[in-house]
């Protein structure tokens, strides 16, 4: 069932018959959709992820059958439309209590990097480089000392840097975002230990 004010996803899969021939391998809906039970409204729609790097090309199953999980695979990606609701007042001055739930249902409680001086609840960072697009609606990017409005069109190149998604507009936004494993550099690493 479709809890999200967007439109379904159709997902079509490629594939190779037993002589190497293209063939559809799947077309219809997205196998899971997840609602973020913390924040209702935020919605993860799991398109698919590859593991290790060169990505298999294979008939394998569907990779987002299972657990929702943040991070993409080691050495792999992750490709799923996210939902973000409308800030409420009540989120903005308690949504931080629930970021430890809220990621958890992800698999990493870790990437919540919240505290009490924080600009937003969702301040979180991964080791990943991520590409996201804002496909409908309007979205702002907060960081540690900036933040920047995203209309539909917008791509960030989000690079591991601690962020959030503040929707201030007043209506939903679907963004897509495609995560890849990645690895902080050493003096990166070292200045965010510092902090």
């Amino acid at each position: 069932m479709n809890t999200s004010q967007f439109p379904d996803i159709r997902r079509v899969v490629t594939g190779h018959d037993e002589n190497g021939k293209a063939i559809v391998s799947s077309d219809g809906p997205l196998t899971t959709v997840v609602e973020l039970a913390a924040i209702p409204g935020t919605l993860f729609h799991e398109v698919w992820s590859t593991s290790g790097a060169p990505a298999p090309i294979d008939n394998g199953s569907d990779p987002t059958i299972g657990p929702l999980l943040l991070a993409p695979p080691r050495m792999g990606t992750r490709f799923r439309f996210v939902d973000v609701p409308v800030d409420t007042p009540e989120f903005l001055a308690h949504g931080a209590k629930k970021m430890s739930a809220a990621f958890g249902q992800t698999g990493d409680a870790s990437a919540s990097t919240v505290t009490a001086d924080s600009p937003h609840p969702l301040m979180h960072r991964t080791q990943t480089v991520d590409y996201g697009v804002v496909i409908e609606g309007e979205i702002t990017l907060i960081l540690d000392d900036s933040d920047v409005t995203l209309a539909a069109g917008s791509v960030v190149i989000q690079r591991g840097t601690n962020h959030a998604w503040a929707n201030r507009s007043g209506r939903p936004c679907r963004l897509l975002f495609v995560l890849t494993d990645g690895a902080l550099d050493p003096a990166i690493a070292a200045a965010i230990g510092r902090r």
